[in-house]
């Protein structure tokens, strides 16, 4: 069954984006949290964007940092926060801290039902300028996105 992603505008500071995965909540929590998952997924296919390194220690106060290279640019580009909340299964919260006092606040959360689950991403940030530079091609790369990770979580047993 193929399932929609939204992206919606929620207030001049906050974007949403929802969409339901065929798998048990454990299973799409992992592809958040290990590297070895993540890394299938998490870069939209149709960029030449690729994974130099990436790091996740998906606890309360632990960290992550994303390494990617891009074509067109020189220097890879780093993402990098730290999880202030992590209950297993169940709801991750990050900041995003590369873009300084911009940077967003993320929280996704993870809701079984009848086997699939639904994931709602939302996004704060500090402003209405710092939410329109991120929103500006989010909305197509997060759809493309999502479906690779459901067609990760389709592949893995």
């Amino acid at each position: 069954m193929k399932n929609e992603t939204t992206v919606e505008k929620k207030s001049d500071h906050e974007l949403v984006i929802t969409r339901t995965f065929n798998g048990p909540a454990r299973l799409v929590f992992e592809a958040w949290t290990k590297p070895e998952l993540l890394k299938r997924w998490w870069t939209p296919k149709s960029i030449d964007m690729s994974f130099v390194s990436c790091e996740i220690d998906a606890r309360t106060g632990g960290t992550y940092r994303f390494v990617f290279r891009a074509a067109g640019f020189e220097q890879p580009m780093a993402f990098h926060g730290r999880y202030i909340e992590v209950i297993p299964n169940a709801r991750l919260v990050w900041t995003n801290e590369e873009g300084g006092e911009d940077g967003a606040i993320t929280t996704v959360t993870f809701e079984e039902k009848n086997g699939q689950t639904l994931v709602v991403m939302h996004d704060r940030y500090a402003s209405k300028e710092a939410l329109e530079e991120a929103a500006s091609g989010s909305a197509a790369g997060f759809m493309e996105t999502f479906n690779q990770l459901e067609e990760l979580l389709v592949a893995l047993p």
